[in-house]
């Protein structure tokens, strides 16, 4: 058991948010010390030049910049794979910055909003837990998860109620990268030349759509159709290697 207290330096740019984020260190979380305070990258990176604190609070947006925290997070992860970095953010809407950083190894993200930051959060990282997250940013993960897991399983169910082989789904999904039949017949491991697939298509039309609406349907239409369906995935289309 750690017998001294944690070190912590904080980034952040807004005095007052700052001074709001100390008084929650001092009377919330006594085990922790802060060391240090930065309010831009040219001053974090002084601070760590003569030390090695157990946890990084930092925000993403560091004068005016919203991108600057995602690269000091790499930087850290990059020269210290241990370094413990918790992101204290009111980027609240900005959910692509929030992979960014994520994907540069933060170890959890705390929006400004609703709870704040609170102790569990923050020794639950100090205890080398990931990841970490309050309940504003859980919700949309968890929303993000549902609807993802509700996508994925139309598509099975697609899948199985139209009969779609793995044949069905490769030739779809390079019609809609716009391949030609031509082109389609020649992709590895594919064994069906182009009356074969112009077969296919039409079986496919058959499968795809009621009897009402068969009249007249080209590559485009059932293409369009696919996506309807779910067979195909517009965050995973991509062509076979050739």
């Amino acid at each position: 058991m750690k017998t001294e207290k944690y070190k912590v330096i904080i980034v952040e740019d807004v005095k007052l948010e700052l001074k709001g984020t100390e008084e929650i260190f001092r009377n919330e979380i006594p085990e922790v010390e802060i060391i240090g305070t930065a309010m831009t990258e040219t001053e974090f990176w002084t601070l760590m030049g003569g030390t090695k604190p157990d946890l990084i609070l930092l925000d993403l947006g560091l004068g005016g910049s919203t991108t600057i925290g995602v690269d000091i997070c790499r930087k850290l992860k990059q020269s210290d794979a241990t370094a413990r970095v918790l992101i204290f953010t009111g980027e609240v809407l900005n959910e692509r910055l929030w992979v960014d950083v994520l994907d540069a190894g933060a170890d959890g993200i705390i929006l400004k909003t609703g709870e704040l930051l609170t102790k569990t959060d923050v020794m639950s990282v100090l205890d080398g837990k990931r990841w970490a997250f309050n309940t504003p940013i859980l919700k949309i993960i968890i929303e993000r998860f549902k609807q993802s897991v509700r996508i994925e399983s139309k598509r099975q169910e697609a899948i199985i109620n139209y009969d779609i082989d793995e044949y069905d789904e490769r030739f779809l999904r390079h019609l809609a990268l716009g391949y030609t039949k031509e082109m389609i017949a020649n992709l590895k491991g594919m064994p069906f030349g182009v009356k074969s697939l112009e077969k296919k298509q039409s079986d496919l039309c058959n499968r795809l759509f009621d009897p009402s609406e068969r009249g007249g349907i080209n590559a485009t239409r059932l293409v369009v159709r696919a996506f309807e369906l779910r067979i195909l995935d517009l965050d995973n289309l991509e062509a076979d290697d050739e």
